[in-house]
Parts: structure tokens; sequence; C-alpha cells
């Protein structure tokens, strides 16, 4: 068995290896006509549940034929142009390659004897999205598995900042449409079930900031702690940004920590178009950033960023084996020190290939190109009657709803946009996801690839409107 060690004996074994599993990605790549084979859990669990691991079949050849039915043959592909669901991007070829070469070196991130050159790396990285974002001088921060484990990270820090035994005190202020991690990581931290104060938005589905202000004074008076105030840079829902620089002077105005959740608008950093829509992060105490959703790098490729380097000793703990507390004074540079992990991939690594390849100019003209696409899309949603369009886009979302022209019960419009959201994914010709507004069934797209086309979006809506009319037919043929 030692033959499948990667080492300097079995090199050119590897090297076959990935040769072949390279070139079956790349035929199913320049091969698929759409998205997914709208394959059901019936279908592929049996296939799945009929193989036996402990019967291995010795064979590269033979496991990437067995994978090609278990799992290339179904997957869903991001790359696909009707792929319109969530927030995940077709990846950019030098991303793919920093992902090769980090698994097969397989650093861990976690101190300077198992990373050298890639603890530097992560750190310049950081360095260099923390200037783009304006944070300061004293700025760091960490790579992280996404923007859940971010936000949770951000949260604690802002706990910890906060001062206070009595969590119960504690309250953090976030839009009805933040994130679902903010109320999740006040659990994980040990907060109430009325820690996250909802705050309602507008018409534009941004936080109001007459409303926080309220909660804030009405938070003081009560004798509360004012934890953080969760700003949202892109929702996952519509795109939309909340007002940072009022929120950053609420925020001074009664000592709280402003956290921005920028996992989804964070391409705005390198946009040639649209940078003037983060005005105000610069001033915030921490930001997450997704690289994995919009500058186009595989999963997972995430970053919590903090102005003052300081308040990450709050991550901090010491253990001898590792990263012993003489490391600090010795001056040697362990990334364990700031992360709630500890064995980390070195996924900084994508991102730098990227950067050294395309320049981040050349992410923000994607981005901006997926944006620019979803102005589209709103206007021929806009201009179609056959759909009700909630907001116009900020960033690259549209959240719209087919409405009939005959049916007025909101209830079997309802049943119809879920039905028609199903069948659609059954086909596999398209993908979009769904949502709700103001308790009412919605359908979503996600615009993350610079190929779609308006032309492909024009397409799934009248695939939508179709199933979506076949379901009511036969609705009423079954009331009939």
């Amino acid at each position: 068995m030692r033959s499948h060690l990667l080492n300097d004996t079995t090199a050119e074994q590897y090297r076959r290896s990935v040769t072949e599993g390279v070139e079956r990605v790349a035929a199913k790549l320049a091969t698929t006509q759409r998205p997914f084979t709208g394959v059901s859990v019936d279908d592929l669990a049996p296939v799945i549940e009929r193989i036996d691991l402990d019967r291995p079949l010795h064979d590269t050849t033979a496991v990437l034929d067995e994978l090609e039915d278990v799992y290339l043959r179904d997957a869903i592909y991001f790359h696909h142009p009707r792929y319109l669901a969530h927030l995940n991007c077709p990846v950019v070829i030098p991303a793919v390659l920093g992902e090769a070469i980090l698994s097969a070196v397989n650093s861990s991130l976690d101190t300077w004897d198992q990373s050298a050159g890639g603890t530097l790396i992560e750190r310049k990285l950081i360095d260099w999205t923390a200037a783009r974002i304006g944070l300061g001088e004293n700025a760091d921060g960490v790579f992280t598995s996404g923007g859940s484990q971010s936000n949770l990270q951000a949260l604690l820090l802002a706990r910890e900042e906060a001062k206070t035994s009595d969590l119960g005190k504690l309250r953090i202020f976030a839009s009805e449409v933040s994130h679902f991690s903010v109320k999740k990581s006040a659990k994980l931290l040990g907060l109430g079930q009325d820690a996250v104060v909802s705050i309602p938005v507008d018409h534009e589905k941004r936080l109001q900031t007459v409303a926080l202000a309220h909660e804030l004074e009405r938070c003081a008076k009560d004798g509360l702690v004012p934890m953080a105030v969760v700003a949202t840079a892109g929702t996952t829902d519509f795109g939309s940004i909340d007002p940072l620089p009022e929120i950053a002077e609420l925020c001074e105005q009664y000592g709280t920590w402003m956290h921005v959740d920028a996992a989804y608008g964070c391409g705005l950093l390198t946009s040639l178009k649209r940078r003037d829509l983060l005005t105000g992060i610069g001033r915030a105490d921490s930001v997450t950033v997704d690289y994995h959703k919009s500058f186009f790098q595989p999963v997972s490729s995430s970053a919590l960023l903090v102005r003052d380097a300081a308040t990450l000793r709050h991550a901090t703990y010491h253990a001898e084996y590792l990263n012993p507390r003489r490391m600090v004074q010795e001056r040697i540079p362990n990334q364990v020190d700031k992360s709630l992990q500890t064995t980390r991939r070195f996924d900084a690594l994508k991102l730098w290939v990227t950067l050294r390849v395309m320049g981040a100019d050349g992410i923000g003209q994607l981005f901006d190109e997926v944006c620019d696409l979803a102005r589209e899309g709103w206007k021929l949603l806009a201009a179609d009657p056959r759909y009700d369009v909630v907001v116009e886009p900020r960033l690259s979302t549209l959240v719209f709803r087919y409405i009939p022209a005959t049916v007025t019960d909101p209830a079997e419009i309802d049943r119809a946009n879920l039905y028609a959201r199903k069948a659609l994914f059954a086909s596999g010709e398209a993908i979009v996801a769904g949502t709700k507004v103001n308790g009412r069934h919605y359908l979503k797209f996600t615009l993350l690839n610079p190929e779609t086309k308006a032309s492909d979006i024009a397409a799934v809506l009248d695939l939508i409107a179709g199933h979506a009319e076949q379901y009511l037919g036969d609705s009423l043929d079954r009331a009939s």
C-alpha cells in the first residue's frame, strides 16, 4: 500500500493519476449541455448504496469509471450559464491550479513549522484585502472556511470587547434580511433567544437607520449592552447593501462594534465601476469576505478582517506542543493564534495564484459583468407582465414571482411558483432558487456567471412560465 503515498518515489504515478482525473473532468465540462441531469434522490441513492466500501477496486481508471456513475454525471455544474440559483460561482483556472498545488503539498496553516511560506502568503493576502477595505495600519485577519465561520468569529470578538459577564444583557442588531448565521452565531456564543434584534428594511431591502437608532437608544435606556451591529454588504436574497456610513456613525455614538458581512459584496473591492457602493466599510471593526463567491474561487476561501489586530487575541490559546507563548517573543508567526481552527488548509494559495495571473482588475471585470447582467435581467422582468420583480438590483440578484393573468388567489400563485421551480430542476434545463417575501413564495436568480447572457435569462423565464401555466391548467382540470 505504500505505493499510494505521495512522495519522491511515486511522483510519476501522481502525475498520471491526476492527469487522468483532470482529463475526465475536462471532458465533462466540455460536453455538459445543462446544469443538471434531473436525477432524483430515489434513482441515485440506490446506486451509491450498492457500493461496498470494504471492497476497493485497486485501479484508478476503474474508480474514475465508477465516479462517473455516482458523481460526475449527475453533479450540479455551476459553470453552466443556466445555473442561476445560489451564491455559487464558476471558478477561474488559476485558482484551480492553486487548489491542485495546495492539496498535493498539504501545508497546514496553523504554525510556521508546518507552512513557512504559506504563512507569509496568507498574511500578505490579509494585508492586501484589509488595505482594499481601508481598515488602517493596525488591521489583521485570518482565512476561514466560509462566511458563517467569519461571522461567528467576528461576533465572538465583539462579545469579548463588550466587557460584560452578564451575557443576558448583550444585544446584536441586524436587518431582517441579514444572513441566518447571525442568529446561529448568537446561539453558539451562549446568548439568549432575544439577543438578536431584527431591524426593518426599506423598499430597497436596506437596513433602516432610523429604526436602528431607535433600538440602540432603547437598548441603552433598558440598561442593556449593544454588543454589535451587523451591516450587510450584499444580502443573500436581494444583494442589498446597508447604508454603511450612517451605521458607522451610530456605532461610534453608542460605542458598538460594527461588523460588515460582505461575504457576497466583497467582489466590489475589485470592481472597476461600483467600488463606491462600499463607501464606509473601512470604518468597520470587522469584515467578512467570501472569495469563493464574488472572487470566483473554489470552495472554501473566506476571511475575517479586523481593524485592530489586538482583538484577535480573544481567539488565542497556547499549547506547548504547538504554539507556546515563547514563540510570540521570538516573533515566530503562527496563524493558529488568530483562528478558531487548528489544522487548516492553505486556501489562500488559490487567491494568490489568481491575483498573480489575472490581477485584481481581472476579477473586478468579471464581477462587474454579472452586475451589468442583473440590470439587463431586471429590465426584462420589469417589462414582462407575467412577472413581479421585487427590487432593482444593486449587485447580481433578482427576486421575482410569476403572476398569472387569471388567477388571483395568492396561495394558488404560491403553489404555481413552487411547482415551476421544482419542475425546472427536475428537467435539468436550468436551476433557480426560491425565497419568501412578505410571507409569499418568490423565485430568485443569483447571477455569478459572466457566460450567462440576457437570452439565457429570457429563455429561463419562458420555461418557468410554461411550468407554472401547466400546473395551473392541471389545477383547473382537477377542480372541474
